[in-house]
């Protein structure tokens, strides 16, 4: 079986430096644009936004991605150019990915940040404008045997 070449984007995400601030926050970032950018094969920025406050806690992490963020994940990666509108459904393979990044955030320093309730993120796309929302578990313990499943069974 012969290998494919990587695409530039891929060998940037590869060579792109660690970011700066070594907390899940920033790494988390920084990973979520290189991997959508990777993915989606389109430049992309991810800005941390204020959280909302919720009032559950989930027992693993849920992405809540808006309905702009699913259509344009999908459109790509299924080889459209551009989405139009937006779509209440979220493809799995855009879950799993998510996952995956997260995990490898957490995992790269397990336990060193206590957990924020939430994240989110504005994330820009060409001229797509989305939103991403992240709920956390409250447990550093919960979170790390969530990320190691996700690692071994992806």
């Amino acid at each position: 079986m012969q290998l494919l070449e990587l695409t530039p984007a891929e060998i940037a995400f590869l060579k792109a430096p660690a970011p700066p601030s070594s907390g899940l926050p920033a790494r988390l970032t920084h990973k979520l644009a290189a991997t959508l950018s990777a993915r989606l094969r389109l430049p992309v920025q991810a800005m941390a936004q204020p959280a909302p406050e919720l009032a559950d806690v989930p027992m693993t992490p849920a992405w809540l991605p808006d309905a702009t963020l699913a259509a344009l994940w999908l459109t790509r990666r299924l080889g459209g150019r551009s989405a139009v509108g937006g779509t209440s459904f979220v493809p799995g393979s855009f879950v799993r990915t998510l996952d995956a990044v997260l995990a490898e955030s957490w995992l790269d320093a397990p336990g060193a940040d206590a957990l924020p309730p939430a994240l989110a993120w504005h994330i820009t796309a060409a001229s797509t404008q989305a939103r991403l929302a992240l709920q956390l578990p409250h447990s550093t313990t919960d979170m790390t045997r969530w990320a190691r499943e996700v690692i071994r069974h992806g």
